[in-house]
């Protein structure tokens, strides 16, 4: 199991030959720490440590942004809050809760579309 943001880490650091060691080097943090970040064992990175990786892989503008964001949705338990909405709302995030463990990638991609 990984998340989005540890599986774009990953990506960045294989495309541009950089080494766990290196980069937890560089970031002044444990190689542990990366490798769980990585493998999403570890929550989301903190937004300063996001600008940290970004300024490293020298990532500006468009995809700086794109990896901010996949640093926000990289939570492996989420919480939903559905007081104030009607029951169907309640009802309908239990069975998601229950069920997605059960869905294929392909499911998973057709919700994750119709949300937007």
């Amino acid at each position: 199991m990984t998340t989005p943001f540890g599986a774009k880490l990953r990506e960045l650091r294989k495309e541009r030959g950089v080494t766990l060691v290196e980069l937890a080097d560089a970031l002044g943090v444990s190689q542990a720490y990366l490798s769980a970040l990585e493998t999403g064992r570890r929550s989301k990175p903190t937004p300063a440590r996001v600008d940290q990786i970004c300024a490293y892989f020298g990532i500006i503008w468009d995809e700086a942004e794109a990896l901010k964001d996949l640093a926000k949705v990289s939570r492996p338990r989420v919480t939903i809050d559905t007081t104030g909405l009607g029951p169907e709302a309640t009802e309908m995030v239990n069975r998601l809760a229950q069920r997605i463990r059960r869905l294929d990638r392909e499911k998973i991609e057709e919700i994750a579309r119709l949300i937007g």
